[in-house]
C-alpha cells in the first residue's frame, strides 16, 4: 500500500464493539506503511464539535428526537468543514470513530427519530466514506464489555438493553443496505484477529 489520494474510513458499531481500539490500530498500521493518517471521532473532532459532544454525551437535557439529530449534524458539519475535508484535500487518509451511520442507528433505530429525516440530512453532508467497517458483536457481549469498562458512563451507555439491541440491529440493516460501502467485521474475537480482518478489508476495498 502506497501513499495516494485521501481516503475516508469510518468505524461503526454499538457499545463495546472496540471501535476506538481498532481505529488506533488501523491508523498506526497505515502510518507504518507510509500513509499520512488523521484519526478523529464523532461527535467531536473539531473545537466547536467537541462543545456539542459534551452537551450530547454528558448533559442532563432530555432532547426532543429531532433536536438531538440536529445537534449531531451540527457537530458533523463543523467536523467535516474544519477537520475531515481539509485532511482529505491534503491527501491524508482519515480514520473516523463513528460518522453519520451512528446517528441513523442511535437516534433513528434506537430512539425512534424519523429515519427519512435523518437520511435527508445525510444527503446534505456532502461526504460519503470510502469504506465503513462495522464492528459487530452479539448484544450480550457488548453489554458485558460495557459493564467492564469502569469510569463514568455517558448518556447513551446508560440506556437500557432494548435500546442497544435496536441500535445493533440498525447497524446491521445499514450494512445490508449498502454492501458496496460497508464491511461487517466480527468483533467477538481477539483484538489482533479483528485488526487482521480490518486490514484485509482495507487492502481489498481501497487498494491503489
Amino acid at each position: 500500500m502506497i501513499p495516494g489520494p485521501g481516503r475516508f474510513i469510518t468505524l461503526e458499531g454499538g457499545e463495546g464493539a472496540g471501535k476506538s481500539t481498532q481505529a488506533a490500530l488501523l491508523a498506526d498500521t497505515l502510518c507504518a506503511r507510509g500513509i499520512p493518517v488523521l484519526r478523529t471521532r464523532e461527535p467531536g473532532g473539531a473545537p466547536g464539535a467537541e462543545i456539542l459532544r459534551n452537551l450530547l454525551l454528558t448533559g442532563g437535557t432530555d432532547w426532543a428526537p429531532g433536536a438531538e439529530v440536529l445537534l449531531h449534524f451540527a457537530a458533523r458539519a463543523e467536523h467535516v468543514a474544519k477537520t475531515i475535508r481539509p485532511a482529505l484535500e491534503a491527501g491524508m487518509w482519515v480514520v473516523c470513530d463513528r460518522f453519520y451511520d451512528s446517528t441513523l442507528a442511535y437516534q433513528g433505530f434506537g430512539q425512534g427519530a424519523d429515519t427519512a429525516y435523518i437520511t435527508a440530512l445525510i444527503g446534505l453532508v456532502g461526504l460519503v466514506p470510502d469504506l465503513t467497517l462495522l464492528l459487530d458483536v452479539p448484544d450480550v457481549v457488548g453489554a458485558d464489555r460495557l459493564r467492564g469498562r469502569g469510569g463514568a458512563s455517558d448518556r447513551y451507555e446508560r440506556l437500557d438493553g432494548a435500546f442497544h439491541a435496536r441500535v445493533n440491529a440498525g447497524f446491521r440493516a445499514i450494512a445490508a443496505a449498502e454492501p458496496g460501502r460497508c464491511v461487517v467485521i466480527s468483533a467477538d474475537q481477539a483484538i489482533p484477529l479483528v485488526h487482521q480482518e480490518i486490514m484485509a478489508a482495507v487492502g481489498v476495498r481501497l487498494a491503489e
